[in-house]
Parts: structure tokens; sequence; C-alpha cells
């Protein structure tokens, strides 16, 4: 089984290359975030033309969640629990919850697609919202584990997070200055792994990045981040054979500025039946 996530940034607008992409790449199942449609704008047809089942999460124009899938999804999630929300120029608990999560399982495997907070600016009351979103986040995973250790759960998506100074090659990223790179957010990350989950991209893909700017070329100078990973469970990262990122497609036209990520799975009781190359 192949499995990705992609920040499309506007399906509407990238449609034809998303579903030619995950044709040509026999992709079973793919996480997008920043859709950028509610539902009823989201176009459905070409996917299911492709033989895709789709479950989407959009509220406006902004941010919004989906999944395509050959297989058949159960159990859709709209937000994990405990999810906060965030209205700018408003405080306090119940604030509206923005469309940043859809959770599915698939198989038997629990899949999330994820669209992380920005944080805008360290001292911006998004950059605790983040902080908070991720914290809430990792305490679900870490419950959810713990009552269930043999899950094969996978958190995808644009995490806006560069963990490591390698993953950042964009010079406008200062410390100290700059989000996705302080010292509070990759804690934030770095403690998924205490909740039991794992970068399942990283030890067989070691090197690239997966965003670059549209501004001041970015991409052909390749300065760009590593901020979309998949992170999962012992028994999602057990059934991991391959990886890759597939830089190619922030080229073209009316490309996103990131590029899927893509694992291969050694599904048990799986039937392959992708034709064989030789």
């Amino acid at each position: 089984m192949r499995i990705a996530t992609w920040n499309v940034n506007s399906i509407r607008a990238r449609v034809d290359r998303t579903v030619d992409w995950m044709v040509r790449e026999d992709i079973d199942v793919l996480a997008m975030q920043e859709i950028k449609c509610k539902p009823e704008q989201f176009p459905v047809q070409q996917f299911e033309d492709a033989g895709y089942e789709l479950a989407i999460h959009g509220l406006n124009q902004w941010n919004g969640v989906a999944f395509a899938s050959r297989h058949e999804m159960k159990d859709v999630a709209t937000a994990f629990p405990g999810m906060p929300g965030f209205l700018k120029g408003q405080e306090g608990p119940d604030q509206p919850l923005e469309a940043r999560a859809l959770g599915v399982t698939v198989n038997d495997m629990r899949l999330w697609s994820l669209y992380v907070p920005n944080g805008r600016a360290l001292e911006d009351p998004h950059y605790t919202y983040k902080l908070d979103w991720l914290a809430t986040l990792q305490r679900h995973v870490q419950a959810e584990l713990s009552a269930q250790p043999d899950l094969a759960l996978a958190l995808m998506g644009d995490w806006n997070v560069a963990p490591f100074d390698e993953d950042v090659g964009d010079p406008t990223l200062v410390p100290g200055v700059s989000t996705h790179i302080s010292p509070p957010e990759r804690a934030a990350f770095e403690a998924f792994a205490a909740a039991g989950l794992s970068d399942v991209v990283r030890p067989l893909v070691p090197e690239g990045f997966t965003y670059w700017d549209y501004k001041q070329l970015r991409f052909p100078r390749n300065e760009g981040l590593r901020i979309d990973f998949i992170l999962g469970s012992r028994a999602f990262a057990d059934q991991v054979t391959d990886a890759s990122i597939h830089r190619n497609e922030r080229k073209g036209e009316v490309p996103s500025d990131h590029v899927p990520v893509v694992v291969d799975l050694d599904v048990e009781g799986e039937d392959d039946d992708r034709p064989m190359i030789f």
C-alpha cells in the first residue's frame, strides 16, 4: 500500500496535477492539507473518475483537510479530543475550531491529515495557539497508544515545524526571531516521540526539503524547509518498506509550494495487484 501526504495549496487550482500524480504514482491514500474550500466546492468528480473516494473537511476559503482513498474510510473525525480553536481578537475557551484535522480508519490503520497552525510570529497569539494545538494532539496520541499499543497510527501533514537545523535552507528564518524553528516548537514536535511516534520517512530519506516559498527564487536556489512529515506508531512504522519526497512536483505549471511525501507499506493480507515492471 502506498500512502502520501501533500499540502496542495488550493485543490481547485491544482486538481488536475494532483489526480494525475496520484494515478501515475499509484497512490492508495492521500492526505491533503490547505484544500481552501468547503466540501460542496471540492472537485469531487475528478477523484471519483480516477477511482478514489473522499473525506473532506473545509469551512471556508482558508485551511481545510481531506483524504482521497481507494479503500473504504471509516470512523471519520473532524477534530481530535480537546482540539483548541482560534479567532483573532478573541481569547479564552470555546473559540471556533478551524478545519485543521481529519481522521479516518483505512484497513485497520488510523490516519490523520493535519495542517498545524503556522504561528505567524513569536509574539502573536497564533503562536500560543500553535503550541497549545500541538500539546493537545500529543496528549491525545499518548492516551490512544497507551490504550491501544498495537494500533497502527499515522499523523501526516504540514507540521509547520522544521525540527532540525539541517531542515532549514531558507535564509529568512532567523533563530530567536522566526517561527517554525523556535525551541518551544521543536520541543513540541519532539514530544511526539515520547507519545510513541517516530518519523518514518527520515531513516529512509535523511535529506531533502518539502517546501519552498514562491518568492525570491527559493526553489531554484534550493532554499527550502522540511516541514511535511509522516509520524507513525510502532505498528505503523514496522510496515514501512520505503519512502520518498517527490521534489519534482514543485516544478512545472501551477505547482503547490509543498511537495508530496510518500511511504510504502507491506500491509498484512493486502493483495498487490500493481503491474510488475521489468
